[in-house]
């Protein structure tokens, strides 16, 4: 079995407290809300359940599942859609239905399992481990999502870390506003990773299964340095340098810090789905940005969103009261300036991919 032992792992801020994913993903779950119709017409006209050995469970796998509670409300809503699709077909038995929530080994999976739905349909069990390198035994998952996870890289790219290279990242914290070498080096890495991620799914799917993905990314057409999430990289970057400056942080930290975060585009990703050769793509499309209004307290719930997803990359660099500081920072920078937020491209791409026969 192929191992990525080398992947970093930095996962969602866990517990329930008020800097957690818990109560800080109302964003995710607005976004998995309008994906949810899609995915129900994926599973109604592209599930072929014709290879699907009748009587044997229906599994599904939710792939960076974090602590919920998003990634109860899209099991639900899978299931809900494969029992209405066996109804209409006249199939039976009806499966019953085993669900695998994974992600890293230092994901909050106390706090993902107390929350368990008690009404549950399904058989639950924890997976830990990359999602770059295999996690299931050959042909055994029927249906695999992935919701706000693929834009994270296995690891931050070498070449932006070593002094003296064409691509070290000095004074940035992210490929946002960087030279050019710095883009391509994220890129290579995104590149690597999601053929790492294909080829692994290509062997857990069964004939006709699905993987269905929904990850920040940018338009065709926008560049890095307009697309909204980089933007708001290149906002905090600024705001570490500030201190810095100040002497509150150690100017060295700030040049060995990188976000291991690329934003692809459409075409990026159709590449390599078509390079791997395994997957037909049934659906890619952009979902509609959802803005909200330019107030006091978005600059605020932003600022938290954005911390919740890179704080455990900070605290590799940084002591608690530093990072306090900074968001302080960012929040007020992002409520004085909000045509930061308010503007750029930005787009959530929704991509179905089935399993082919090849």
């Amino acid at each position: 079995m192929e191992k990525n032992d080398s992947s970093q792992a930095y996962p969602m801020n866990g517990g329930d407290g008020d800097s957690s994913y818990t109560n800080n993903s109302s964003y995710q779950k607005s976004l998995s809300d309008v994906a949810m119709s899609l995915i129900n017409e994926a599973i109604a006209d592209m599930l072929d359940t014709q290879n699907f050995v009748r009587g044997h469970p229906f599994r599904i796998a939710d792939l960076g599942c974090s602590v919920g509670p998003n990634t109860f409300t899209t099991v639900k809503n899978i299931i809900n859609s494969v029992q209405h699709k066996y109804q209409t077909l006249k199939i039976t038995p009806m499966p019953e239905f085993q669900v695998f929530f994974n992600d890293h080994a230092t994901n909050d999976f106390n706090t993902l399992f107390k929350t368990l739905p008690a009404d549950k349909e399904y058989f639950a069990a924890g997976v830990p481990g990359s999602f770059y390198s295999r996690l299931f035994p050959s042909s055994s998952v029927h249906v695999i999502h992935s919701s706000f996870a693929l834009h994270w890289l296995s690891k931050v790219p070498e070449e932006v870390l070593e002094r003296g290279s064409i691509a070290w990242n000095k004074g940035r914290v992210h490929y946002a506003g960087s030279d050019e070498e710095v883009v391509l080096a994220y890129k290579k890495q995104y590149v690597k990773d999601t053929e790492a991620f294909l080829k692994a799914r290509a062997e857990e799917v069964v004939c006709g299964g699905l993987v269905v993905v929904l990850v920040p990314g940018r338009p065709n057409e926008v560049p890095h340095s307009e697309c909204i999430g980089n933007v708001l990289f290149e906002v905090l970057g600024c705001c570490l340098l500030d201190m810095a400056k100040e002497g509150k942080i150690d100017e060295e930290k700030v040049d060995s810090l990188n976000i291991p975060i690329y934003y692809a585009s459409p075409q990026e990703l159709k590449e390599i789905v078509d390079r791997n050769g395994c997957f037909t793509i049934e659906k890619m499309k952009g979902l509609p940005r959802i803005v909200e209004p330019e107030t006091k307290d978005h600059a605020r719930r932003l600022a938290i969103g954005v911390r919740v997803g890179v704080e455990a990359v900070l605290k590799g660099h940084f002591e608690d009261e530093s990072i306090d500081e900074l968001f302080q920072s960012f929040s007020n920078r992002l409520e004085e300036q909000p045509s930061l937020y308010s503007s750029g491209g930005a787009a959530i791409l929704f991509s179905v991919l089935r399993r082919n026969d090849k």
